[in-house]
């Protein structure tokens, strides 16, 4: 029996340590090179310089169609056609388009301030008054998009407070004639 309480505590011990480490490593990921913590609001600032379209990520489910405006995109790989997205823990709206295994993601014009701001809200029937058409695969093409791209889902990853989603592209198209809404530095512009 002693040996048994010897082992317990040992792992006892060991998980503490992994417990410390892990901290540890937790705040070697959120600190400068001093040492001194990286505040939210400068990530904020900082990033925010970086000018990106803005996004909107749908799809259908039996329930309806169900998006939401994201700015997190990017294309990944040319070969094969892959991008890719990020979208926060706290969605309610991400494990309904998870669960259909597909997806569109919408490009924004630049007269699409006020349908971005509607969904980039939670809750409510975000497709309400809203135009749009099937993809092949099945999610909502939104009118007047500057551009969209069907997908299904090649993988997730996790991501800090978000998940890295990869998409597969099946389809795409672009409106040439169109300008697309940008965000920056905390506005549309």
């Amino acid at each position: 029996m002693p040996a048994q309480a010897t082992a317990r505590e040992h792992a006892g011990r060991v998980a503490d340590v992994a417990d410390v480490a892990n901290a540890d490593a937790d705040k070697a990921a959120n600190t400068r090179a001093d040492g001194t913590a990286v505040a939210v609001a400068d990530y904020r600032r900082v990033l925010g310089h970086f000018p990106s379209g803005v996004t909107v990520v749908a799809s259908e489910d039996a329930d309806g169609p169900v998006g939401f405006a994201c700015q997190a995109f990017s294309a990944l790989s040319l070969d094969p056609p892959l991008v890719l997205f990020s979208v926060g823990h706290t969605s309610t709206t991400w494990p309904r388009i998870e669960a259909t295994g597909r997806f569109c993601v919408n490009f924004l014009a630049a007269d699409h301030e006020q349908l971005c701001r509607a969904f980039a809200v939670s809750g409510g029937d975000k497709f309400a008054g809203v135009e749009w058409s099937h993809s092949e695969l099945g999610s909502p093409i939104l009118a007047g998009a500057h551009g969209w791209v069907d997908c299904t889902i090649e993988a997730t990853y996790p991501g800090g407070d978000h998940t890295i989603v990869v998409g597969r592209v099946h389809g795409l198209d672009a409106d040439g004639e169109s300008t697309p809404l940008i965000f920056h530095r905390g506005a549309f512009g």
